[in-house]
């Protein structure tokens, strides 16, 4: 195991920083966070404010850290995701490279850069599939991001490591998924795929639902998901990790979950009725990760019924959205 006990935090007040940290904590770690926008409030963490588009500051987010646990990011914004993601993340290794005291740098990429439903995906989606990212500045941004991680390691010995997570679920961002009444989360949305009468009058009339998502034919669809509880134990795993450099890791839950399944699940939560929708030109996916489970021992606990439990209880237990600048 490598000795590492001060990790930086980049894009820590995001949803996975929000769980990573404390766990990081739990673990024995002193933790450093970048803070742009939003604060970060958790007691025992060090902050330093600036923009990874900014090679100064990130040359002072270094100073004195063992480990860098990247996670800032840009979502659909096609003003700042060259700087924040793609140079951001360019600096960032190339200071590390100059910064002799770095042990590990771990990627949190995104199944995103798979393609996932926009590409037909016969068999399950292992380490080994092309990088072939579906439309969009966030995806293009992670195929990008793992290229360059991987280069790194090639060119210059930078211990890197990059766990590539699928979509993650916090709070109770599945029901905000899954129903038709907002708060909306993630897509396709409901009501983009409304054709009959039946379906339309529940948005005309306001009335909740859940959604089931169904290819042409009836067969529903079949996507894979995973627990930020499940994401922070992973990097967990991969920290000091020497079988871990040099690698990419996919993240998901236990097994993928059928739109069928899944919509009557939340629904009897609910006392909801379920709606089907038809959805084109998508396809079912599935990631393979037994790669994460030998090498890291990486043994994810949540599947999609009970992350919507979760939820549920949540949900029950007054908890409050926290706000997102991204759609899902």
């Amino acid at each position: 195991m490598m000795n590492i006990k001060t990790i930086l935090v980049t894009g820590a007040s995001g949803k996975l920083g929000r769980s990573l940290i404390p766990a990081l904590l739990g673990a024995g770690y002193s933790v450093r966070a970048t803070q742009f926008k939003t604060p970060v409030r958790i007691p025992g963490v060090k902050t330093t404010k600036g923009s990874m588009s900014d090679p100064a500051f990130i040359r002072r987010a270094l100073r004195g850290v063992d480990a860098v646990c990247h996670l800032a990011t840009c979502k659909e914004d096609a003003n700042n995701f060259m700087d924040v993601s793609v140079k951001g993340t360019f600096t960032l290794l190339d200071e590390a490279r100059r910064h002799k005291r770095i042990k590990q740098l771990i990627l949190a990429s995104g199944d995103a850069a798979l393609g996932i439903f926009f590409h037909s995906q016969p068999q399950p989606l292992d380490e080994n599939a092309p990088l072939a990212a579906y439309p969009g500045y966030y995806a293009f941004s992670k195929v990008m991001e793992e290229t360059m991680f991987a280069q790194y390691h090639i060119q210059y010995g930078l211990p890197t490591t990059t766990l590539r997570m699928s979509w993650v679920q916090d709070e109770d961002d599945l029901l905000a998924y899954m129903s038709l009444r907002p708060p909306h989360f993630g897509g396709p949305r409901w009501r983009g795929l409304a054709t009959t009468r039946v379906q339309k009058n529940f948005f005309a009339r306001r009335q909740n639902a859940v959604g089931c998502l169904l290819h042409p034919g009836g067969k529903p669809f079949v996507r894979h998901i995973v627990s930020v509880a499940d994401v922070a134990d992973a990097f967990l795993l991969a920290l000091g990790n020497r079988n871990a450099v040099g690698q990419t890791f996919n993240i998901a839950g236990p097994a993928p979950f059928s739109y069928d399944v899944l919509s009557k699940h939340i629904a009897s939560q609910l006392d909801l009725p379920v709606v089907n929708f038809i959805c084109r030109n998508s396809h079912d996916f599935e990631i393979d990760i037994t790669k994460a489970r030998t090498v890291l021992g990486y043994q994810p606990q949540l599947d999609a019924l009970q992350i919507a439990d979760r939820a549920v209880a949540w949900r029950n237990g007054g908890g409050k959205r926290t706000k997102t600048t991204y759609g899902g």
